[in-house]
């Protein structure tokens, strides 16, 4: 058996987004900005997308949603825009992200003070949370930009981003949220909040790789990051990418509408998965079940090595990962593991699986007897696991 449980890192194309792309591979593939009707072809659709993603986020009309490469791309351009009007031109000299931010925000910070930029990162508590306080007690009137994902991508931990978007409103600072691991596990309503930018990236929630976009308030667009041409109204140049459009558009809609129906579904699975795995001694999982996404489960098994679990995973036919996709190759320990302060016998022992709505119940019952024998395997060729204390089951 195949198992894919690392969703949070990307999703599997849903067939009905792949039979709306079709089409805009070999049939109508006109340049959207050509003046003939291979171009004209592509409008309507091209329209019916965007507005479908409107829609998925609730965004009025009169605020802009630009399409982007993936939220990687959004992300460096709200910090780096931010970076040319306001902190090279002297009007302000700080920002603040979170500590476990994207690498995406994280490495952009670093490169932001390597320009003299003044960047506070944000710690968590111990359950991997945000407290929104720590926004209050840090934002200066030297203060730009606040930056705090809206879920967490190793923990799924939902941060209160209705609270920090007050606080900055309230201190005047712009606000940005990286919401790719919100959309399509979270109800995302950005007119019932004071977000001025929001990022994700479509092969998140079941759209294609590639393509993303950021949301942008009315009043507050940002300097291109791309410049060359009058696409998506001036803010983003580059020929536009039709089919993974109309794919996002699609996927947005679907999974949007999916919220209430699977979701539900998908977090019995998690649960069945995380009580079984819990069963086994000197287990732990960080974040509260309650406080992250319905999908997500990180969770350590002392004396095991995190790349060993995955290596007997991946014999066994499972995905699952330690960490960002982004900085797999690091094999460095888990960043929310060290955030949180955890011991260094758990730093490096940290698994994430992320389900998704094709997850299955044999497929997890699966996972479940083969992360057991793993667990018994590596604790036996352990150097230091029997010498480790023993604790009970438990959250970090």
């Amino acid at each position: 058996m195949r198992v894919y449980l690392d969703n949070n890192a990307t999703t599997i194309v849903d067939p009905q987004v792949k039979s709306a792309m079709d089409p805009f591979f070999s049939q109508y593939y006109g340049n959207p900005n050509s003046l003939h009707s291979f171009a004209s072809d592509t409008h309507i659709d091209l329209n019916n997308a965007l507005e479908k993603i409107y829609a998925g986020i609730n965004a009025p009309k009169q605020d802009s949603i630009v399409v982007t490469s993936c939220a990687t791309e959004s992300n460096n351009w709200v910090l780096k825009s931010i970076y040319f009007e306001y902190i090279l031109t002297g009007r302000k000299n700080h920002i603040i992200v979170s500590e476990v931010e994207h690498p995406s925000i994280i490495a952009t910070a670093k490169f932001l003070e390597s320009l003299g930029t003044k960047v506070t990162y944000l710690p968590i508590n111990s359950e991997g949370l945000i407290e929104a306080q720590s926004v209050r007690d840090n934002i200066t009137d030297k203060t730009a930009l606040v930056s705090v994902m809206w879920a967490n991508n190793e923990t799924g931990a939902i941060f209160p981003i209705e609270e920090i978007a007050e606080i900055c409103k309230e201190k005047g600072v712009l606000f940005h949220t990286d919401a790719v691991q919100a959309i399509g596990k979270i109800k995302v309503n950005v007119q019932h909040l004071d977000i001025d930018y929001l990022s994700f990236s479509a092969h998140k929630f079941h759209g294609p790789k590639g393509v993303g976009a950021l949301y942008m308030k009315k009043g507050k667009e940002l300097t291109p990051l791309l410049h060359g041409g009058s696409q998506m109204g001036g803010h983003r140049s580059g020929t536009l990418n039709v089919a993974g459009i109309v794919g996002m558009g699609k996927a947005m809609e679907i999974a949007v509408d999916a919220i209430d129906f699977d979701m539900p579904d998908v977090k019995e699975l998690r649960d069945h998965l995380e009580d079984e795995l819990l069963k086994i001694e000197d287990t732990f999982v960080v974040t509260p079940r309650q406080k992250r996404t319905d999908n997500t489960m990180l969770i350590s098994f002392r004396g095991v090595e995190g790349e060993s679990m995955l290596w007997d995973l991946n014999k066994a036919g499972i995905a699952a990962s330690t960490g960002s996709a982004c900085a797999s190759e690091d094999l460095e320990s888990n960043p929310v593991m060290e955030a949180i302060g955890a011991e260094a016998d758990l730093a490096h022992t940290a698994i994430r699986f992320s389900l998704s709505r094709f997850t299955t119940k044999d497929e997890i019952d699966y996972t479940i007897g083969v992360v057991k024998e793993a667990v018994i395997r590596l604790r036996e060729i352990s150097s230091s696991y029997a010498y480790t204390p023993k604790n009970h089951n438990s959250q970090l």
